[in-house]
């Protein structure tokens, strides 16, 4: 393990100076005319998500070293140009639940002076903190959820939507699967925000893709057992069951569909939402031949391929998009500190609303003003066989690249009014 991985729920940059350092003359992307205004004398970047359950694989305690990554990055960029010395990062559990989520929102804010938070994964845990940052009017980068309400009737001004969301997922996989033949469908979903989101979207491209969702399944979440669901599905003889399952729910749905019979009776299986950690989970022999939509994958090109790389030699593992988009939030967040010359949330969210950014994750990136939604190309994946894995966890042939134009809902549909 490389000595740079820390513990404990706070991790300070070693080595460096508590304080904040002000210059008026420094380099490109030097502090704003006027200088410096740090809150405590330091940046705090607050990491919300599941730690311990359905969700830990896809983003979970490794987000922290990804967002550790993005400080030591900055760090090394700017030297002694930084407008702040002091950075620490720290993080906490929402355990998927929008009632902790929110508590958790309010103590990283308040107690432990938060500047922004990121990720929070579980779509109705995402909500929670949405108002909490509006309320507390403090920066908050949602990297691990996928409601569009986001962006939509919920967006606010210090709220922004990083990676992925249910319109982006649908456009992708729900076009392509219905275009290619599959016009027949039944949709199994978790009965909470993402899950009725995702329905939504799902439904609305089937059915401009000339396609049809016969019916849709509510399942608990989290949930263990989806025999019966999958029964269900099947038994309405559908052309595709598609599930909008996702981490360890996923993982358990897709071995109950496999166990079921229903794949030799010619009932195809689409994936919603599918991360590099579920197909490490069961192998490519579970997922052999699903087509996905992908916001990134470690090895696209050598640009991921060398942070994944350092991600790899840090954690051990191969970094799903959830920890890309984390460690790329966390860097875009301190380049905005370092152009406002500040922590004030208003003026770093001056820097952010209408940047372009090409980055490690965000390849012809853009944070929208309207709607806070973070537009990139995204990937359309499909599994490979296990004859044409050469390396353990590369598992995918990216098939198209969908430009960030087309990848995401147009910004005058989404609703939003700042």
């Amino acid at each position: 393990m490389n000595k740079r991985r820390r513990t404990g729920s706070t991790t300070l940059l070693a080595g460096l100076t508590a304080g904040v350092l002000v210059t008026a003359g420094c380099g490109a992307g030097g502090p704003s005319a006027g200088g410096g205004d740090f809150t405590d004398d330091k940046v705090v970047l607050a990491l919300l998500n599941d730690a311990s359950g359905v969700y830990k694989d896809v983003s979970g305690p490794n987000s922290k070293i990804a967002i550790q990554m993005a400080i030591d990055d900055y760090q090394e960029k700017y030297g002694d140009d930084a407008v702040v010395d002091d950075i620490e990062v720290t993080s906490a559990d929402h355990q998927n639940e929008p009632d902790i989520a929110n508590t958790k929102a309010q103590e990283l804010y308040d107690r432990e002076g938060a500047d922004v938070i990121l990720d929070v994964p579980t779509s109705s845990a995402a909500l929670a903190v949405a108002t909490q940052a509006k309320n507390k009017k403090k920066l908050y980068m949602n990297i691990g959820a996928g409601t569009t309400e986001l962006t939509g009737a919920q967006c606010n001004k210090y709220t922004f939507h990083y990676a992925y969301d249910t319109w982006m997922l649908a456009n992708g996989t729900g076009t392509v699967v219905t275009e290619e033949g599959d016009k027949n469908w039944q949709l199994i979903y978790p009965d909470y925000a993402f899950g009725q989101d995702m329905v939504k979207s799902f439904t609305g491209a089937i059915e401009t893709g000339g396609g049809t969702v016969a019916g849709t399944i509510a399942t608990p979440f989290p949930n263990d057992n989806f025999a019966t669901y999958i029964t269900k599905a099947g038994a309405a003889n559908p052309q595709v069951i598609g599930t909008m399952h996702a981490g360890g729910d996923l993982i358990n749905f897709v071995k109950q569909y496999n166990e079921s019979g229903l794949k030799e009776k010619g009932i195809d299986l689409a994936v919603g939402l599918m991360f590099i950690s579920d197909i490490h989970s069961l192998g490519v022999e579970a997922f052999e031949g699903t087509i996905f939509t992908d916001a990134w994958y470690w090895n696209l090109d050598e640009k991921s391929r060398e942070w994944a790389d350092r991600f790899l030699e840090e954690t051990g593992d191969r970094p799903t998009y959830a920890h890309a988009g984390n460690y790329s939030a966390a860097l875009q967040y301190l380049e905005a500190v370092q152009a406002a010359g500040t922590d004030d949330a208003d003026k770093v969210v001056e820097e952010l609303e209408g940047k372009k950014i090409d980055d490690m994750f965000l390849r012809n990136g853009e944070i929208r003003a309207e709607d806070h939604r973070v537009v990139h190309d995204v990937y359309l994946a499909r599994v490979k066989g296990p004859d044409d894995v050469t390396e353990d966890w590369d598992y995918e042939e990216i098939i198209k690249t969908i430009p960030a134009e087309e990848a995401f809902r147009p910004a005058a549909e989404s609703g939003c009014s700042m």
